[in-house]
């Protein structure tokens, strides 16, 4: 069997090997990057693309929120430079909220691929930087021209040749003028190495073209998707939930359907744009969206531009999930990642033993500034995301996870690195006990962290924390998880999104949420909840909700 002259097994072979291009691609940008949250934690996304704009593979290393709406950025870049116009050796950058991944912290470079003079495929990749200058990483912003540098598509390199106007540009506008630059470049060098690899590959097949290639890997995801669509009943179901918001309460509302055509998720409903960054342009709406339905639906099939295309979302222009320019956005994650939860809510009334419970969903990062450092290295104070997470929801027949980013993937941040990056000290980091919603099936842990700055100064947390006021909620007579909390250790309660002081000699305290539970706790199997008790996740005053007792 083939297709076009390509025999399938080949075909094959050659799409588990651009797997293998990208995720070298990946582990480059990780290992080059000069911001911890790269390279420590893994939150970037690589990818290669036909020359049509399709994703063909994704690296396994990244995250959903950079790899899905990077899947439509590439569109942006053919447009503004056709692929007619590109040389060998030519790079472009943006980090253009609605056309790049969703925010200003990310960079997104895209780089033409070329065999034998002729252009092939293209390779993109984005990274978060940690400063871009403005206000900050924060949700204080009432527009996102306070949020920092906004850079339009640009040439970054010119036929090999970098564009010093725009780099002095970035290094200017940013508190961290060094690791900004390294990062940038770290960008560039792993599309390069991406091409490379890819280029080996296309001559050990003796193939001048992806096209082929490309329309197999579109077609057979496509397929596979709408094989595990079919097996769902048509029809559409409703879910809403609350979360904090910045200064009151957001709604989330979906309305989920299944047809022969795929599923849409319509937002209709959802909460108006907030004043603040926490609102969430269309493109992270759709990656975060489609990632939950991907993992429900379609776990087993590769995420590509063919498995992408039956899932489609639209929201309100207006609501928060369509937040058009210039409305605030650098904090889109903390409603963003909300959203397969949403998603979930609808498909637990479908495919119920396939849904977890409510998570914490967005990531807890500790954003920490501050104007004084030793040491600095031509960089101005410090600014650093300590990334940090809560529980996720119960599942059917296991319980939650722990401490672990769920949507994202982020890693958390070690200690380590965190203390040899800032002048703070970590006094506690631990599962926080009790936290995981009690149930037949319980909730993942959050944490409990303490942090001082230890040179005797204060310093900035921009807090963009949310299920302080909404936490995870139960399922089927499972309890919901532990709401969040940030405060100082001498009392103070701080709220949980807005910049704030740390004084000197106090300490900021962090308890992440936990993961909701599923079922009723009375049902909990004995030897779980001895285990838990045993283990300290448990407390014996909060045993009583599986219906144990202290005796």
């Amino acid at each position: 069997m083939s297709e076009n002259g390509v025999g399938l097994i080949d075909l094959q072979i050659m799409w588990n090997r651009l797997v293998a291009v990208v995720e070298e691609q990946g582990q480059v940008l990780m290992r080059t990057a000069f911001s911890p949250i790269v390279r420590e934690c893994g939150d970037l996304s690589a990818g290669v693309f036909d020359l049509q704009g399709r994703m063909l593979a994704q690296a396994v290393t990244g995250t959903p929120g950079h790899v899905n709406s990077m899947a439509e950025s590439v569109k942006h870049f053919i447009d503004h430079f056709p692929v007619a116009t590109m040389k060998p050796g030519d790079a472009y950058i943006t980090n253009d909220p609605w056309m790049g991944t969703g925010h200003l912290n990310d960079f997104v470079v895209t780089t033409p691929c070329f065999k034998n003079g002729r252009p092939v495929a293209l390779f993109s990749c984005t990274s978060h930087l940690m400063d871009i200058g403005g206000i900050g990483f924060g949700p204080d912003a009432t527009d996102v021209f306070m949020e920092g540098l906004y850079i339009p598509m640009l040439k970054l390199i010119e036929e090999g040749r970098v564009n010093t106007s725009v780099m002095a540009m970035i290094r200017a506008n940013t508190r961290l003028p060094v690791d900004t630059e390294g990062d940038t470049y770290s960008l560039a060098a792993c599309n390069d190495v991406g091409a490379d690899r890819l280029v080996e590959m296309m001559d050990e097949f003796g193939i001048d073209t992806l096209d082929t290639l490309a329309d197999h890997i579109c077609a057979r995801s496509r397929e596979a998707v709408l094989e595990e669509v079919a097996k769902l009943p048509r029809g559409t179901w409703h879910n809403e939930m609350t979360v904090d918001g910045y200064d009151a309460p957001v709604t989330l509302a979906a309305s989920l359907t299944v047809s022969e055509d795929g599923i849409h998720v319509d937002f209709d409903g959802t909460s108006e744009a907030s004043r603040h960054g926490i609102n969430v342009p269309l493109s992270y709406t759709t990656a975060y969206t489609v990632f939950g339905l991907g993992c429900v639906v379609a776990n087993a099939i590769p995420n590509n531009a063919g498995s992408l295309a039956p899932l489609t979302v639209s929201a309100p222009e207006g609501s928060i999930l369509n937040a058009p320019k210039p409305a605030p956005v650098a904090s889109r994650h903390v409603i963003g990642q909300m959203l397969p939860d949403v998603v979930f809510g609808c498909l637990k009334q479908v495919i119920p033993e396939r849904v977890p419970a409510e998570g914490t969903s967005c990531l807890w990062n500790l954003n920490v500034r501050g104007r004084t450092q030793s040491g600095t290295g031509g960089n101005y104070g410090f600014s650093m995301a300590v990334t940090s997470n809560g529980g996720t929801g119960a599942r059917h027949g296991k319980d939650g996870l722990s401490a672990t980013a769920y949507p994202s993937g982020v890693r958390g941040t070690p200690v380590e690195i965190a203390e040899t990056q800032t002048p703070l000290i970590f006094w506690r980091k631990e599962l926080r006990p009790d936290s995981g919603g009690p149930g037949r099936m319980r909730g993942g842990h959050g944490q409990i962290i303490e942090v001082e700055s230890g040179v005797g100064a204060p310093f900035e947390i921009l807090a963009a924390f949310d299920r302080i006021d909404h936490p995870p909620r139960g399922r089927d007579g499972g309890h919901d998880g532990a709401a969040g909390y940030v405060g100082l250790k001498s009392g103070t309660k701080l709220r949980g999104k807005g910049f704030q002081e740390v004084p000197p000699g106090d300490r900021l305290v962090v308890m992440t949420p936990g993961g909701a539970g599923i079922g009723d706790p009375a049902s909990r199997d004995r030897d779980k909840v001895a285990a838990d008790l045993a283990d300290g996740l448990v407390t014996a005053e909060n045993a009583t909700a599986y219906g144990e007792t202290t005796g």
